[in-house]
């Protein structure tokens, strides 16, 4: 199965490492800042019109943890498929081709079953993570969600 490549955020880019691009059109300057073993290295992006910027981090990969440095202060990369450490924390590099797809055969549900409920998981819990909404899944099931 062929995973979509995202027009922002990361995208492992075979023997070229990854590829980073952010929108931020009011930055002087931009960053992507490597956060793996506790040490950062920072990586200039160059400007690529309409308030992008990009880099390719050959030293990145998937499981890369990283922060975007927008002229001084470090966001998560909001475009960020996985953020390990909440909502607040660094992001984290996913390969999705890597992943081992084991429910091929599965047809999905009915769309008279389906509930759908919106949440922001940075404001359901204290933690503001995903584990720690697990938690809470029984308050959902009494929602009737």
């Amino acid at each position: 199965m062929n995973a979509p490549s995202l027009t922002l955020g990361a995208n492992v880019d075979g023997h070229a490492g990854v590829r980073f691009r952010v929108w931020a059109p009011e930055a002087q300057h931009v960053d992507v800042v490597l956060l793996d073993d506790g040490r950062e290295t920072s990586h200039p992006m160059k400007a690529a019109g309409d308030g992008y910027y990009q880099a390719c981090v050959k030293s990145a990969g998937a499981g890369s943890l990283y922060k975007f440095r927008i002229n001084d202060a470090l966001y998560p990369d909001p475009a960020s498929r996985a953020q390990p450490h909440g909502v607040h924390g660094p992001s984290q590099v996913v390969d999705p081709r890597a992943f081992h797809w084991t429910d091929t055969s599965w047809r999905g549900l009915s769309t008279d079953d389906l509930v759908i409920y919106e949440l922001h998981i940075g404001t359901f819990t204290p933690q503001g993570t995903f584990d720690s909404a697990i938690e809470r899944l029984d308050y959902l099931a009494t929602l009737g969600v």
